[in-house]
């Protein structure tokens, strides 16, 4: 007798009309508060999909964007809800530094789902990490 083996349905991958809209949301929504940012969107590999810088966006915050979103892809979790894990005592406190990878736990790092699924993640950075934060939240009620 052989067990059956448990179906899985395909989830669409983010695109990279996903990627442009993510990127055109949450550059609105910082646009319309004042705020000049960058944006990125990682694929679920990590890989780039899209990123913008604006012009006036301090030139570190294209790098704080990768970082948030690749922060809230590799721990499947919003940067935000990651910032007290990484404080003295904090589960994640050495995190930072036991590895060789870009983490960042500000807040303004988005995984990005479909149906259930880890698709990617998106980043802002260039605000404060509450203003990043509501930006990153825009740009997911966009995709929906």
């Amino acid at each position: 007798m052989s067990t059956p083996t448990p179906t899985r349905t395909a989830v669409a991958p983010l695109t990279t009309e996903d990627a442009d809209l993510l990127v055109a949301t949450a550059a609105s929504a910082a646009q319309a508060a004042g705020v000049s940012v960058s944006v990125t969107v990682l694929d679920a590999g990590g890989h780039l999909l899209a990123f913008r810088r604006d012009d006036r966006a301090v030139l570190i915050s294209g790098e704080t964007s990768t970082r948030k979103a690749y922060t809230a892809l590799q721990l499947k979790a919003p940067t935000a809800d990651l910032v007290e894990a990484v404080l003295p005592g904090g589960p994640f406190h050495t995190l930072p530094t036991a590895l060789d990878r870009p983490l960042l736990f500000i807040a303004g790092g988005l995984p990005v789902h479909r149906e259930g699924r880890l698709i990617g993640a998106v980043g802002v950075g260039g605000g404060a990490p509450d203003q990043d934060h509501r930006f990153a939240a825009a740009a997911l009620e966009a995709l929906v």
